[in-house]
């Protein structure tokens, strides 16, 4: 899915509203690529970033919190960054190490069959985001994020 795909929804308006209404330090979206760039996810829509990393940011499947994500097709939540990751593997998560997230959740963004986008929220303090807010969270969204459906890998 390419941006000249996209229905007219005006992503950094959603994810701008987003941000301010469960005050979230950070929030994303990530979208797949076309064939021709091998389907790498890139960091497409940012509000409350530090700094401008995320454009340089490719992601292939299996690799960081989106490419994770747009693999297995399930949520990931990490509450705190430090305990969930360690130093070590910090390195393959580089929107956690350029926007120093400590806490933070990511879900799939489906479209049919495909999962096409990742939306990350997070905060840059360690267990800010847990099980009950990220689940309240996702309800607050529904079944859909613009023209994406959210949904579990197992769900019809």
């Amino acid at each position: 899915m390419t941006m000249a795909d996209l229905p007219l929804i005006n992503y950094q308006q959603e994810i701008d509203d987003i941000r301010k209404r469960w005050k979230f330090d950070f929030v994303s979206l990530a979208l797949v690529q076309p064939a021709e760039d091998r389907f790498v996810l890139t960091w497409q829509y940012v509000s409350g970033n530090m700094n401008d990393r995320y454009k340089r940011i490719v992601l292939h499947s299996g690799k960081g919190v989106a490419g994770i994500v747009f693999k297995t097709g399930k949520a990931i939540l990490l509450q705190n960054v430090n305990s969930d990751i360690g130093t070590r593997d910090l390195f393959n998560y580089p929107i956690i190490v350029s926007e120093q997230l400590k806490s933070l959740g990511a879900l799939p963004l489906w479209e049919g069959a495909r999962v096409v986008g990742v939306l990350l929220v997070g905060f840059r303090k360690e267990n800010v985001l847990n099980q009950p807010s990220f689940a309240s969270f996702q309800e607050s969204l529904g079944s859909t994020f613009g023209s994406f459906q959210i949904r579990e890998v197992s769900q019809p």
